[in-house]
């Protein structure tokens, strides 16, 4: 396999999470693609959010190649956890947009440098930040897939959808009572195992 094949394998898998997130937030209002819907706030957008900014950190100014966007919401100083929000003075075209920006970005560097580039993460510790390509984008998928996988249950929890992508559902067949009746077996199968502990 050439190094152009391994690039393209690669490119394939981040591509494939990175579609997947922003389907996501199709059809939603602006409401639910940011409310929160777990304890620690997570929504849909800010996972967006998030994710541009992995990308725009891990491969682009980890290799020197610094993109030029502004990211105040991961400068020193920043409030804690502000590149998991979307504050309502930043819409979702400036979000989505940002995010198809830090793609061209990735993708140039990956397209520009040997996977076997040496970079160096400037907010790891000094004994560990030198990484290569490869590592760099293996993180960024790895990342990317586990935010989408966040986005997955976000969306079911918003309005019950459960598709992986568009014309790719990804579950069992079943209508919403076959549904409802599997969770109810499931529920009644854990008090069972928790009364049995």
């Amino acid at each position: 396999m050439t190094e152009s094949d391994r690039k393209a394998d690669l490119h394939l898998c981040l591509q494939s999470a990175r579609d997947a997130l922003l389907w996501k937030l199709e059809g939603l209002s602006e409401y639910d693609v940011r409310r929160p819907l777990t304890p620690t706030g997570t929504n849909l957008l800010g996972l967006v959010k998030h994710v541009a900014g992995v990308e725009l950190g891990y491969l682009g100014d980890t290799f020197g190649r610094p993109s030029g966007e502004p990211l105040p919401w991961v400068q020193n100083g920043a409030e804690p956890n502000a590149d998991m929000w979307v504050t309502a003075d930043e819409s979702r075209e400036q979000m989505v947009e940002l995010y198809h920006r830090a793609w061209a970005h990735a993708d140039a560097t990956i397209d520009a440098l040997a996977l076997d580039t040496i970079g160096r993460v400037p907010w790891w510790p000094d004994h560990r930040c030198e990484v290569t390509l490869h590592h760099a984008v293996v993180r960024v998928i790895a990342d990317t897939h586990r935010h989408a996988g966040h986005a997955d249950i976000v969306r079911e929890l918003v309005d019950g959808a459960v598709e992986m992508n568009k014309g790719n559902e990804n579950m069992g067949p079943g209508d919403c009572t076959w549904w409802e009746n599997h969770r109810s077996r499931l529920e009644h199968s854990a008090r069972q195992a928790d009364r049995g502990a």
